[in-house]
């Protein structure tokens, strides 16, 4: 009799995205491709020994019922599996609960396994400081023990939620698409669970006793993410029927397949639209479909100081305008003490 429905699924998952840790790998080792899915990642193959994979575990269902699935899979596969749990001291007794999350780490047989202790600033709001300083934390856990990859418990829910609020902030299509499967420098982040809904993943915790932390953030209404996963998708589900979840997530998927589409075709017509000492020109950039022209914009605005984080839609509008409405105005003043002008034909954008 095999494992509960429940737990196959999250193993399963798991175990197709350490498949592709080792085909990467071994493609960077130089091994060919027709071994490249072989299972044994030996010295022979190209590879390091035992290459190691860390799992972010919160202590929570998602991550927890992730690293019991890590635990399982890796060594089936010749890959050695850790774990690191992030205190943010947000909370009493938060390096309390983070011992307790390195016990069950090791008790599901991961090594290393290590808790680490941040401190969370304030910019950008709670949550992102929060979000900022755990990266940081695993980026570095990471490099310290020669990790290949980290992995993510976020799930099809976590990814719908997501979808909601770069809805809400009409930031484009970018902002539609979601968390990436494969992100950060290397791709070192993979999130397995992005197929694989909530409750599924608190089952397979349920069926294998392993003990969960439901964190009172995530029930808090002070937080907006909180008030979407208790308030506004259940609101929708109720409006539009169960699939809302599955379709977001979908959506997501959809939308980054666009988004990188446009951004290939944008950093293909950048050098079009520039002249010979590298300007931009006006008329050239006016030809182009919007969605490709503004990507330009974009990206030589954060080429000339403007931190990406706070360059908004409204902005990337104002500096369109100087190409199809203009009307003799003067520079626009962006963030990183950027200004973007329209001298003689050519859009200037640098520092002021």
């Amino acid at each position: 009799m095999g494992p509960h429905p429940a737990v196959a699924a999250i193993r399963l998952a798991v175990r197709r995205v350490l498949h592709d840790i080792l085909t990467e790998l071994k493609t960077t080792a130089g091994v060919p491709a027709a071994t490249a899915a072989d299972r044994v990642p030996d010295r022979e193959a190209g590879l390091p020994a035992s290459p190691l994979v860390l799992v972010a575990c919160s202590g929570g269902a998602d991550s927890m019922a992730l690293a019991s699935a890590l635990a399982f899979e890796a060594p089936r596969l010749g890959i050695r599996a850790g774990g690191v749990t992030i205190d943010h001291g947000l909370q009493n007794g938060s390096d309390l609960r983070a011992e307790e999350v390195v016990l069950r780490l090791r008790e599901l047989g991961l090594d290393p396994v290590e808790a680490t202790a941040v401190t969370v600033g304030r910019g950008g709001g709670p949550e992102a400081a929060a979000r900022d300083a755990r990266y940081a934390a695993l980026d570095a856990a990471a490099a310290r023990h020669g990790a290949a990859a980290v992995l993510l418990g976020h799930t099809r829910d976590d990814q719908a939620e997501t979808v909601l609020l770069g809805l809400a902030r009409g930031s484009g299509i970018r902002s539609l698409s979601g968390m990436a499967a494969v992100s950060g420098a290397g791709g070192r982040y993979r999130r397995p669970f992005l197929q694989v809904d909530r409750q599924t993943a608190r089952k397979a915790c349920m069926v294998q006793s392993l003990p969960v932390w439901d964190d009172p953030h995530n029930a808090d209404p002070a937080y907006t993410r909180s008030r979407l996963r208790h308030e506004g998708l259940p609101a929708l589900e109720k409006a539009l029927g169960k699939g809302v979840v599955e379709a977001l997530a979908r959506t997501a998927q959809l939308s980054r397949d666009d988004a990188d589409a446009l951004d290939t075709w944008a950093r293909q017509a950048e050098a079009g639209v520039r002249d010979a000492r590298g300007m931009l020109e006006c008329a050239k950039l006016y030809a182009l479909p919007p969605a490709v022209r503004r990507r330009i914009l974009r990206r030589a605005a954060i080429e000339a100081g403007a931190p990406a984080g706070a360059l908004f839609a409204r902005h990337i509008e104002e500096i369109d305008r100087l190409i199809t409405g203009w009307r003799g105005q003067g520079a626009i003043n962006l963030p990183g003490k950027v200004v973007a002008q329209r001298q003689g034909g050519r859009l200037v954008i640098r520092q002021g």
